[in-house]
């Protein structure tokens, strides 16, 4: 391309001002493709609190406070979601001692992370103890609320692999603490 013979115009001469022009242009378009996003979009901040995203305690990285002698400890079942409306997430876990026969008594813990997310979640709540000698199902969360139904034996007569109380309990938590209620508590055969 050959440069046209004569005088330059003056629009063509870049100016102090003609830079200025296109800087605030080509902010503004940064600017406003910073509003437009794919509807799927998260983001996550510096000032989000710890533990936010954080995912759910692991209930098999825990060391629970139950002797299994040379049995094995089960994780039966884990359940998580925010217990306490703090905005992370607790992982609720039913455990007990690995048994091929009978319905071994179990234990339900609430766990949490600590704040070295390297570390171990730690136990903050014991809703059911094992020395209660009662057996787990049907462990659930829904809105808050933990739910299971507990199996337990009327006399010492009965025999152990054949509980026959069964009691649906629920947790809440409620005033810095778990409250349990007991929805039914019937005598009857129940089967495991």
């Amino acid at each position: 391309m050959q440069p046209l013979a004569g005088q330059d115009l003056s629009h063509t001469q870049p100016r102090p001002m003609h830079w200025l022009t296109t800087a605030t242009a080509v902010a503004a378009v940064i600017a406003a493709g910073s509003f437009v996003q794919p509807p799927d979009a998260t983001a996550t901040t510096a000032s989000a609190k710890p533990g936010r995203t954080a995912p759910a305690p692991d209930a098999h990285a825990v060391t629970f406070p139950l002797d299994c002698g040379p049995n094995r400890l089960d994780v039966v079942k884990q359940v998580s979601g925010d217990l306490d409306g703090d905005g992370t997430t607790e992982t609720v876990a039913t455990v007990r001692c690995h048994s091929d026969t009978g319905t071994p008594p179990g234990g339900v813990y609430v766990l949490a992370r600590t704040s070295d997310a390297k570390a171990a979640p730690r136990i903050v709540a014991t809703l059911l103890d094992p020395s209660r000698k009662l057996s787990v199902q049907d462990l659930a969360l829904h809105d808050g609320t933990v739910s299971a139904t507990l199996l337990g034996y009327s006399t010492t007569d009965v025999p152990r692999c054949c509980p026959d109380v069964r009691t649906d309990t629920k947790w809440r938590w409620q005033d810095g603490k778990f409250l349990r209620t007991d929805d039914q508590a019937a005598l009857g055969t129940a089967r495991v």
